[in-house]
């Protein structure tokens, strides 16, 4: 059981199933499940066992559990050993640790903090690759790429770190 202190004054227990929007300021801990869209100045932990599907725009995250959606991180995100992420990620900074699963595009670094206000947040369906598509030579236009060559969208990284042995 998750003990309450000054950096989790909230938590969303192992037994809770939540869906819609969640805002805060300072930090939440989810244990159980969340569907929907989390903004926050503060940080998020997504405990181990929890399965959070959410757009999520945070200072801080870490993540043990489940989490399926785009992920913007203004500060730090951590991967730990049981995380299972599939998304994409812009943060400032990137820590993965040994065993983290994660499936999705990555944008580290100042950079990416910056694009991400700028840009609204993509639907929590746009971190699924879309479906290659084969050129239909009869009508592309002379105007076309080069050589009526059509270019495909990079196709999202998987990165499994194994665990230590």
């Amino acid at each position: 059981m998750a003990e309450m202190n000054g950096e989790f004054p909230t938590i969303i227990g192992s037994d809770a199933r939540f869906k819609g929007e969640l805002s805060f300021e300072k930090g939440v801990r989810i244990e159980g499940a969340f569907d929907g869209h989390i903004k926050s100045k503060g940080t998020l932990h997504v405990a181990e066992g929890a399965k959070v599907s959410a757009n999520v725009e945070a200072s801080n995250v870490k993540v043990e559990g489940e989490c399926k959606g785009n992920l913007i991180v203004s500060e730090k995100l951590h991967l730990l050993a049981t995380a299972k992420v599939e998304g994409d990620l812009r943060t400032t900074r990137l820590e993965i640790n040994d065993g983290a699963i994660f499936v999705g595009n990555v944008i580290v670094g100042q950079a990416a903090a910056e694009a991400a206000q700028r840009r609204p947040m993509p639907s929590i369906e746009s971190h699924t690759p879309a479906p290659a598509v084969s050129p239909d030579v009869s009508r592309m236009s002379p105007s076309g790429p080069p050589g009526g060559m059509v270019r495909q969208a990079p196709r999202p990284a998987e990165i499994r770190v194994p665990a230590n042995p």
